[in-house]
This record gives structure tokens, sequence and C-alpha cells, in this order.
């Protein structure tokens, strides 16, 4: 463990509790991204859990880059604090914009494909994926920023209705692209213009993450190279 003793010998606590400490911090953000579908954790939560029984203020720190190491190097999961990302504009947007606490976690399977896909990829939450993965490709496209009605123009093409409450993969079809907004790959921003209000869907710091990133530029050139590619003639 990159963490040394001498790290360690500031604190007036035993190597058990230290230990413990750093479990319970797995446990929880282990439990909490199950349980949350992916949202953020943030990082008064997992501070509350260490200051409950100790006044040390460098201590939630230390704990928590221990739990990082040993999420990564036991688990194979990165877990990493998020970048939070701005609105493109401040002219005009609302107050009503959510936006999650400047500190906050979310862990990312650095596993290889193969072994994540036999061992970890659950194939009852694949068409989240899939519906995630279409969502950001349309705002992408769009530059990054798409009004409301344009992303449901595009869904409607789909199959896919902002009024469809029961559809039969996906269910509440709102609800399904709000959850992308809890967990961060898209935020919302109201603007306000001649016309009235207009809200906006835009990529959020998680859609704008390296990998996730290159995996959708990497993805759309494949499907413009298909769609220019000439027809064979017999």
């Amino acid at each position: 463990m990159a963490t040394s003793g001498e790290d360690f010998s500031q604190f007036d606590i035993s190597v058990e509790e230290k230990d413990r400490l750093v479990a319970e911090v797995i446990r929880y953000v282990l439990f909490k991204t199950q349980q949350n579908s992916g949202c953020p954790i943030k990082r008064d939560e997992l501070t509350q859990l260490i200051t409950k029984n100790y006044r040390q203020w460098a201590l939630p720190a230390f704990v928590i880059n221990v739990a990082k190491e040993k999420l990564l190097s036991i688990f194979g999961y990165e877990m990493r604090e998020l970048q939070r990302s701005r609105p493109s504009t401040n002219q005009g947007r609302s107050s009503q914009q959510s936006v999650p606490d400047a500190k906050s976690y979310v862990i990312i399977s650095q596993l290889p494909a193969k072994v994540y896909k036999k061992y970890v990829e659950d194939a009852n939450t694949s068409h989240l994926t899939g519906f995630t993965f279409v969502i950001i490709s349309i705002v992408y496209l769009a530059g990054g920023k798409i009004q409301e009605e344009a992303l449901w123009h595009h869904l409607r093409r789909l199959g896919l209705s902002e009024s469809d409450e029961s559809h039969p993969i996906l269910g509440n079809i709102k609800q399904s692209l709000e959850a992308l907004v809890q967990q961060r790959y898209l935020q919302k921003e109201k603007t306000n213009g001649p016309e009235g209000n207009t809200l906006f869907y835009e990529l959020a710091e998680r859609s704008l993450d390296g990998p996730i990133s290159e995996k959708i530029k990497e993805y759309m050139s494949q499907v413009v190279q298909k769609d220019v590619t000439p027809a064979e003639v017999d």
C-alpha cells in the first residue's frame, strides 16, 4: 500500500481501528452505489462515517485515500472524484438547476472488458446502459447541449415517448431520463428568453469523462464511416 506507517502515526488510533474505518468506507461506497443506481456519493457522507467517533481533522482524508487504494487493488474499482462541470452559458439561467456537492465520488471499473462482462456486468441492467449511451450520443452530436423538445423529438423517432410511463423495458421514460441527471451524465439548464422558459440538457461531468467521451467518439466515427461507404456494385 502506498500509504506509509509514518503517515498513519499522526493519528491516535490503533491499526485495527484504522482498518475498521477503511472497511466501513468501502462497504458504504459499494452499498450506496448499488442502492442508488450509481449516483455520486458526497464526500460529506464519508466524512461523517469517520468523524462520528473521531475529531482529528486530517483523519477523513487519510481514511478515504486508503479506501480508494483498496477499492482499486482488491475490487478493481477506481473511486473517482467528479470535477463539477458548469453550464456552457449563464445568460438567463434559472436558479433551479440541480448541482451535486462540489466533492463527490463515483466508482468506475478498471477491469479488462472481458473480465467485467463475464464476472461483473448485470444482464438485467444492460438496457439502462444502452439507453444512457443513446442519450449521451444524441446530446454529443448536438454539440454537447440540446433543447428538451429536440431531445424528445429524436427519442420519439426511436419509439420512446415522454408520456410513456410503462415502457416494457425502460418503464417510465421520463424517470429514466431524470436518472441520468441524478447520476451526473446530464445536467439541466433552464433559460429565460423572449418566448418564455426553455429547458436544455447538457453533458455533465460523467459524460465528459475521458474514457466515456473517447468511446462515444469512436462509436460515432464507426457509424459515420458505415453511412458514407459506397454500396458495392455488382
